[in-house]
């Protein structure tokens, strides 16, 4: 089962696309445009349609999404923790 998809194998964060995504939870997710798999393992409950951090990020860090810059990191990031707006802004405000 994916727990999650990304299209470009630099991205920093993931797409949840299943419900029920725990902390402590195995995640495997598909890299689309290299066919190919990855895991890694929740720190929090993150809801389906929002992402999860592939790496750890720091305050001031760029955020690539589908191969692309999505925003800027506003409060550090762990692998496997919850990436949305509490932790994620856009460069354009």
């Amino acid at each position: 089962m994916n727990h999650f998809v990304l299209h470009d194998a630099h991205d920093t964060v993931a797409v949840v696309v299943v419900e029920g995504v725990t902390a402590g939870m195995t995640l495997n997710g598909w890299i689309m445009d290299e066919d190919r798999m990855m895991t890694i393992e929740a720190r929090q409950d993150i809801p389906i349609g929002h992402k999860v951090a592939l790496k750890a990020m720091a305050t001031g860090d760029t955020v690539i999404k589908y191969g692309i810059d999505m925003g800027k990191v506003v409060a550090p990031i762990q692998a496997g923790e919850h990436a949305h707006v509490h932790n994620i802004k856009t460069k354009r405000w």
